[in-house]
């Protein structure tokens, strides 16, 4: 019985034994699997470090560039509104010289007015002496005397009267045509006096209408310039547009600066814009106008030709909700404008100088074919 457990108790220490040694080689097999994983993620740390340097170095290189574009654009804003300043003073200069060739104009008008006023007077004159005296130019030069002296020039006068005295009997007339001439000459001053005093009124008056001219369009400038940014902005989905005045001060001869900026684009003048872009603009700035003083009707030719599919549907839509007050007769070839019409007129030619005229009423089709 004693060696019977013995056997027994030796089977289980070997079968323990086994155990344990089996343990053992899972054990050293699982350590050696970890450090080889943890060699593993210690180099793909390494190499996920570098490849997070590289990230950084490039994002330097990125935000540099940024910086330096950045600098670019401003200075390249900074050259634009320099040449628009530039070109502005041109057109400012070249209006002053403008103003000063008609000024100049002017002057030489009134010197040769006194010039033509000149020579009458001189003919006048020759003519008042060869009548009275018989004597040319050249001749009455030929006997002028130079007076040096007053007791001389008076001794001349006593000649002279003598001459005069030589010469015959008065001339009864002349108290007469004194009378006439003053008489004259009371008139035309008079007539003078009546112009100068109606000249001082008509600039009084000419005064009055132009400040009240300056009122009136002041204040419908602001009027159209509201107007035409709430239509710009509803035309074009967005973005801003002004009217301003070049010379404030001078409202009655100065021009107009339109000023827009798209959406999603930057601030320009008109002139730096696209043709459709100017097209789209004018029609928003004659929409505004329509707006403040509405017509009975409107004429237009071909007024969007210059515009896209998009911005044609746009504009026909918009002159749509102005129709309530005008009524527009549009002279197009655009799709999108005659979708919104009421009535079309085609003009066909099927023979040699013969034309028809097609009439299409889309209301009266629209409520034959039941469509809202």
């Amino acid at each position: 019985m004693r060696r019977a457990g013995l056997e027994a108790e030796q089977q289980a220490a070997g079968q323990s034994l086994t155990e344990l040694e089996a343990l053992r080689r899972d054990l050293t097999g699982d350590r050696a699997e970890r450090e080889q994983m943890l060699t593993a993620f210690e180099e793909k740390n390494a190499a996920l470090e570098d490849e997070i340097l590289e990230k950084e170095r490039q994002l330097q290189a990125i935000r540099q560039e940024n910086r330096e574009r950045q600098e670019a654009i401003a200075r390249i804003n900074e050259e634009k509104l320099a040449l628009e300043a530039r070109r502005n003073q041109a057109d400012k200069q070249a209006r002053e010289k403008n103003s000063e060739l008609l000024n100049l104009e002017r002057e030489v008008s009134v010197l040769e007015q006194r010039k033509a006023a000149a020579a009458l007077e001189e003919k006048t004159l020759l003519d008042k002496l060869w009548e009275t005296y018989e004597l040319s130019h050249e001749a009455a030069r030929a006997q002028r005397v130079e007076l040096e002296s007053v007791p001389k020039a008076q001794r001349r006068v006593g000649e002279l009267k003598k001459a005069i005295s030589g010469l015959g009997n008065i001339n009864l007339d002349a108290i007469e045509e004194f009378q006439r001439v003053n008489e004259r000459y009371t008139y035309l001053t008079d007539q003078r006096d009546d112009v100068l005093k109606s000249k001082k009124e008509l600039e009084g008056i000419i005064a009055d209408i132009t400040e009240e001219m300056k009122t009136i369009f002041a204040r419908q400038f602001s009027v159209i310039n509201e107007a035409f940014q709430q239509t710009f902005t509803e035309l074009f989905g967005g973005g801003k547009a002004t009217l301003e005045l070049e010379e404030p001060e001078d409202i009655l001869n100065c021009g107009i600066e339109i000023r827009v900026q798209p959406p999603g684009k930057a601030l320009k003048v008109l002139s730096l814009l696209s043709g459709g872009e100017k097209a789209f603009v004018a029609i928003a700035l004659y929409f505004a106008i329509l707006k403040v003083r509405p017509t009975p009707f409107c004429v237009m030719d071909e007024i969007e030709a210059a515009l896209d599919d998009a911005n044609v549907v746009r504009f026909a839509r918009y002159m749509r909700q102005m129709a309530d007050k005008t009524q527009f007769i549009v002279i197009t070839h655009r799709r999108g404008t005659m979708e919104e019409a009421d009535v079309l007129y085609g003009v066909t030619m099927q023979e040699q100088g013969v034309s028809r005229i097609l009439t299409i009423n889309l209301n009266d089709v629209e409520k034959e074919l039941h469509i809202k």
